[in-house]
């Protein structure tokens, strides 16, 4: 026979989360996973950087070596990889920055700010290779 306290002991089962196949995909979901994913695209692209910088430090050949591989359509595509994550993490920070003064926070401030990162690390990877090559 079970007593009334053995009853409230027992354990209860806990409730399931819901898989990712019942969230719905939103701007902000997406622009908070970008931003993960440019945080170790960073880390990888300052791996490039460190084999440039110690290549430069190494003497003329390893230098011309590291400008054969940046230069080649891989290191460019490296390059401008990392100059997109590089922005796109910025602005995800200017993001988190205006979230922590408690602004942006309706529904309709995320998504224009998700839609703002996206759009704007686009525009300033392509402005800054811009002026790059037009200075070189």
């Amino acid at each position: 026979m079970e007593t009334p306290t053995a009853r409230a002991a027992a354990p209860r089962p806990r409730p399931l989360s819901p898989h990712l196949q019942i969230y719905r995909w939103t701007w902000t979901m997406a622009m908070s996973i970008f931003h993960r994913a440019t945080g170790v695209a960073l880390y990888v692209g300052t791996l490039f950087l460190a084999f440039w910088l110690v290549s430069l430090a190494s003497g003329p050949e390893a230098y011309a070596r590291a400008g054969a591989f940046f230069g080649s359509p891989i290191g460019w595509l490296l390059l401008f990889g990392y100059t997109w994550a590089l922005m796109h993490h910025m602005l995800g920070g200017v993001r988190h920055f205006v979230w922590d003064f408690g602004k942006g926070y309706e529904p309709e401030q995320r998504f224009l700010l998700a839609k703002l990162t996206l759009a704007g690390s686009i525009g300033l990877t392509l402005f800054v290779w811009l002026v790059g090559l037009i200075a070189r």
